[in-house]
């Protein structure tokens, strides 16, 4: 039986969710069904690219849902946004990046650790 390595893989994402993953105040990062998205799997080493900046992370596992509602009502909601920011504020910015033919895709929380 042949065990696969771990697979690299590569996002890009806006500086503010950057910075807080960055800092380690988000260890959840919320996507759509994309088949990118899907090759995805825990143990697996997850890139994120911000203008000139990158950073390496970790992920230990990958959560998917039916809807963002599915997603904030199981998840931690602390992790995924700025800190304080309310489960319907999160849900207004995860919709507001989002429309509801790619949240139909179904909805993936990356849960990450920052050491690789």
């Amino acid at each position: 039986m042949t065990i696969k390595p771990p697979a690299e893989h590569a996002l890009n994402i806006r500086k503010p969710y950057f910075n807080l993953i960055a800092t380690g105040a988000k260890t959840i990062e919320v996507r759509v069904g994309y088949g990118k998205i899907r090759k995805m799997a825990a143990g697996d080493t997850l890139r994120f690219n911000s203008g000139d900046d990158t950073l390496t992370t970790r992920i230990t596992a990958l959560n998917e849902y039916n809807s963002f509602e599915e997603m904030l009502d199981a998840e931690d909601n602390t992790v995924i946004g700025e800190p304080g920011t309310t489960r319907d504020e999160l849900l207004a910015a995860c919709r507001g990046i989002y429309p509801p033919e790619k949240e139909a895709l179904g909805v993936f929380a990356i849960h990450l650790n920052r050491r690789v």
